[in-house]
């Protein structure tokens, strides 16, 4: 196999976004993608149904989507200008590829829109008794109007949303931590409700692996940081080592976070829906614990929300950029912002609120459930095109493998083999079955939808920017 003479990572995008994210947007970029209300909230889920020993099911995740990460930096680095990171199983494995990862990637974080909304609008609601979804459509419109402002506008409301995510998670392990160590608890009571309420793993150790299957989805979004590059005044290479580093400072932040919650509260205190980061607060004796993890949920429901445009208008620039989507979608404004693509993911945003209102347990739910394997299925894709593209670079140009996956081939292998494993265990899990089915529809649909397309061009379909190394 070899790389064509060209380097594969470059194409003419034509219309050129901004360059106006510094690094430290970057670096709150990725952990704003990652920190949020899986974390704050959706935990308590977790350590309801898994115990204490949801500490080693987060571990193993995070250690998962790390490797993800190390993936996403080798082929960053090797490939510098290559765009939004689903265009690197364009490059290893063909347009069907790109394709089948550009779509699906924008119909998750398009569908994270309503819901972060959503999420926001019921918290509001709490405060000022305004019907929810009129709140949704409210903050939709809001970060809406921060994404068309300007690329830089996105990034400086996405450092501070980022950055109240990250003071809350230090305070909070700092605080726990001390309680723990015995100013007003005692190591010895933490260490009882670690073990004893039916032991570490009160539900077997088998319900550790089980529990990777719906932690694993709280990680998601770390690679948000190959999109946000693009935009970056910093060198791609050093976006790339900066990935790493980021993803293993937010899996020491799940960590610490949970095994002090655990330490605080017996696990079998903690209710699913509820955060257990306030009812750990509560039995430290923090006064309107409620009310400051309710502010906390609501800047990481911001933060989400802004996010998901952002990654939907960019993931949607690039598919037109390649002809898999309209071409009057490769438009940017006078700040280079491509505000037409930022308008189709609020519309469908719009659309799905309307939705949750008129049909809440039908379309709706299926639109939410079709979403639910689909980030391991672009996941599954990068690890297989890293693989290929690995062993063709090693071949023919090794100068460009600044970065080098650890252990390569096995750690590779070893995604790939826990991702097939996570996918199959929610096709044998009768609560996560309907998301796998809703997901793989989803996929059969934006499959053959590539298939009809490569009889019929679209209208003003421009010719492909880009081909995939030769075999």
């Amino acid at each position: 196999m070899q790389v064509h003479a060209t380097d594969a990572g470059l194409s003419a995008e034509g219309p050129s976004l901004g360059r106006t994210l510094r690094a430290r947007h970057v670096t709150m970029i990725t952990i704003g993608g990652i920190i949020g209300a899986g974390l704050f909230v959706g935990s308590s889920t977790s350590i309801a149904t898994i115990g204490p020993a949801c500490i080693l099911s987060y571990g193993l995740a995070g250690l998962v989507i790390l490797l993800v990460m190390r993936m996403l930096s080798e082929l960053a680095a090797s490939n510098p200008g290559i765009g939004s990171f689903t265009e690197f199983t364009r490059l290893g494995l063909g347009d069907w590829a790109g394709f089948t990862s550009g779509w699906l990637y924008w119909y998750f974080w398009v569908m994270v829109v309503p819901i972060e909304a959503l999420a926001g609008g019921g918290i509001l609601a709490q405060w000022t008794g305004a019907p929810v979804w009129q709140l949704a459509l409210g903050l939709l419109a809001a970060m809406t109007a921060v994404n068309l402002l300007s690329t830089r506008s996105f990034g400086e409301f996405e450092f501070w949303f980022s950055s109240v995510k990250v003071l809350a998670i230090v305070a909070f392990i700092a605080t726990a931590g001390v309680f723990v160590l015995g100013v007003g608890g005692s190591l010895q009571r933490a260490a009882g409700n670690l073990v004893s309420h039916g032991g570490f793993a009160p539900f077997g150790p088998l319900s550790v692996i089980a529990g990777v299957t719906s932690v694993i989805f709280a990680f998601v979004g770390a690679e948000i940081v190959t999109i946000a590059a693009v935009e970056s005044a910093e060198p791609a290479r050093s976006i790339a080592r900066l990935t790493s580093s980021v993803a293993v400072r937010i899996l020491l932040f799940y960590m610490m976070s949970i095994t002090l919650i655990v330490a605080v509260v017996p696990w079998d205190g903690i209710r699913p829906g509820v955060s257990p980061f306030a009812r750990a607060l509560g039995v430290i004796g923090i006064p309107g614990a409620e009310t400051i993890m309710n502010l906390v949920v609501l800047t990481a429901v911001l933060s989400c929300l802004n996010s998901g445009l952002y990654v939907t208008s960019r993931v949607l620039f690039g598919l037109a950029s390649k002809g898999d989507a309209p071409a009057w979608l490769v438009k940017v404004n006078a700040r280079h912002v491509p505000a037409r693509s930022i308008l189709a993911g609020a519309a469908f945003g719009y659309a799905a609120i309307g939705l949750s209102v008129v049909s809440p347990t039908t379309v709706f739910s299926f639109l939410v459930s079709a979403s639910g394997a689909i980030a391991l299925f672009n996941y599954l894709l990068v690890a297989l095109s890293q693989l290929r593209l690995r062993r063709m670079l090693e071949a023919s140009a090794p100068e460009r493998l600044v970065i080098r996956m650890w252990l390569f081939p096995y750690a590779s292998w070893l995604v790939v083999a826990v991702i097939v494993a996570v996918l199959l265990a929610m096709a044998g899990t009768a609560e996560l079955r309907p998301q796998f089915t809703a997901s793989l529809i989803a996929v059969a649909l934006v499959l053959a939808a590539f298939g009809l397309l490569r009889r019929r061009s679209l209208p003003g379909r421009p010719a492909r920017a880009s081909t995939p190394p030769a075999a």
